[in-house]
């Protein structure tokens, strides 16, 4: 495999690769065949205070660079990760399982987060306020809030470091990242890019480790962290708000979702089955702004099952090297245990089956594209993140009704509707209590527009030009005694 260019095995800790402080390693399994990758530094609490030193002596010189130095270095980090693109894109799969097609846009989109924000260091714009004295004026000024700590996920393992990572350094931030144990690799390969474009020692630091509850602890609590930033479980969030209490640490969360896919009856009925399709089974299922619970009015429902059914049954499942792959597989056992599960419930509560319903014969870890409909309001389906290729489909009366279902939710992340009432459409988009809303489209996905959730989907919102200022504090200067 061409990914041998990419892989490293040690963490890297001050421009440097390392092993961990006691030697010890963990393994990286690929998940499609269960085979090992590679043996990684295992790293301590030890190694994550390591990490922070050298991010915090990091901190004056890289804020001092200007914003236009910044700028040139991750624009060079940009080139050198689409010059290794199918690489890298390679290491993704092996490692996270995802088709190689999907992991290749995976890594065009994680590098356009580099390049946006580089091009964004360059406009940290401050504000000049009129004052209400004459000889007075007053400043606002933008300044890096200082070492930030990022925690991310398993499901998008390149794209969700450089989300984190770009802002960060385009702001004047130094960075410790720690990522998913299950995918290392990919946040290894990305630094090492980073050092190869000019990027300072000690600015990047990649903390691989298989502790994550010691490690995290350090990161979350650590009082020359100023700032961290997680993608995750909404209950793992709540943990990190408690941690960082104590020093008031600035957070970014981005948590849990159920998002709601809504298809009223004035819809485009094959617009909304294909994006039923993108939203539901990209990456198996495993994505937070997933269609998690599929409402469809009552008097197209049974035609969009049969559609949506059929669409779906033609998806391939296999690994991420054969040909006209769409799924690939879950994570991990756990992640199927808890995709059988919901099922199960689904079905022992009225639901049916329309395609799948099992796992695939591919392997342990591969379940098939699952249509579940006639699903009651009460199954647990509909209250907890799938994360896998279920689609429960569930009648609704009226436009009031769909709201209500779809809002019924402690979280608050994505939301879809398929309408071609121009008024519904401003009143659902109005009404959906979510960051994010998706009309007549599947995937929303995009570097120019802001990513977050509200109610416990979490706080703070990534990517766009609204994402540096999570990376920045505010600084007010009032100038006196300028009469003469």
């Amino acid at each position: 495999m061409a990914f041998d260019q990419v892989l490293h095995q040690k963490a890297f800790i001050n421009g440097a690769s390392v092993d961990s402080s006691d030697g010890a390693q963990f393994a990286v399994i690929n998940p499609a065949t269960g085979e090992t990758i590679t043996q990684i530094s295992d790293c301590t609490a030890r190694d994550a205070e390591k990490a922070i030193a050298s991010a915090k002596a990091a901190l004056k010189p890289w804020a001092a660079k200007t914003a236009k130095e910044r700028c040139e270095i991750m624009r060079r980090w940009f080139d050198i990760v689409i010059e290794h693109e199918q690489e890298l894109a390679e290491l993704l799969s092996t490692e996270q399982g995802k088709p190689l097609a999907e992991a290749l846009g995976e890594i065009r989109y994680g590098a356009a987060y580099i390049e946006w924000f580089a091009e964004e260091a360059r406009r940290t714009y401050g504000d000049l306020i009129p004052s209400a004295k004459g000889d007075a004026r007053i400043l606002v000024m933008k300044q890096p809030v200082g070492v930030v700590a990022a925690i991310t996920p398993w499901n998008f393992p390149n794209a969700m470091i450089a989300r984190k990572a770009a802002p960060a350094l385009a702001a004047g931030c130094p960075i410790v990242i720690k990522p998913a144990e299950d995918t290392p690799l990919s946040a290894l390969a990305l630094a090492q890019m980073a050092k190869l474009a000019g990027v300072p020692e000690g600015v990047i630091n990649i903390v691989t480790t298989s502790k994550a509850q010691e490690v995290g602890q350090v990161l979350t609590t650590h009082q020359d962290v100023a700032k961290v930033s997680f993608t995750g479980s909404t209950e793992v969030g709540r943990i990190i708000m408690r941690n960082g209490a104590e020093t008031i640490k600035k957070l970014s969360l981005e948590l849990g979702g159920n998002a709601p896919f809504i298809v009223f009856d004035d819809a485009d009925l094959d617009r909304a089955v294909d994006g039923a399709l993108m939203s539901k089974y990209r990456n198996s299922g495993q994505t937070c702004v997933c269609a998690n619970r599929i409402y469809v009015q009552a008097g197209i429902y049974d035609a969009f099952v049969e559609k949506f059914s059929a669409k779906a049954a033609e998806l391939k499942v296999g690994g991420a090297f054969e040909s006209d792959v769409a799924l690939g597989p879950l994570i991990n056992t756990e992640a199927v245990a808890k995709v059988e599960e919901l099922v199960a419930d689904a079905i022992e509560k009225g639901a049916s089956a329309t395609i799948g319903g099992s796992k695939s014969d591919k392997g342990d870890l591969f379940y098939n594209p699952t249509i579940l409909r006639d699903v009651s309001r009460n199954a647990r389906v509909l209250r907890e993140e799938i994360f896998g290729p279920v689609a429960p489909v569930i009648k609704f009366k009226d436009e009031a009704d769909a709201i209500t279902l779809a809002n019924d939710s402690e979280f608050g992340l994505a939301g879809y509707f398929f309408s071609k009432d121009l008024g519904r459409v401003w009143r659902v988009a109005e009404a959906l209590e979510c960051g994010i809303v998706g009309v007549n489209e599947g995937v929303t996905s995009a570097v120019e527009a802001p990513f977050g959730g509200v109610k416990q989907s979490g706080l703070g919102r990534e990517g766009s030009h609204y994402g540096l200022d999570d990376y920045l504090e505010l600084k007010y200067v009032l100038m006196g005694g300028l009469a003469e």
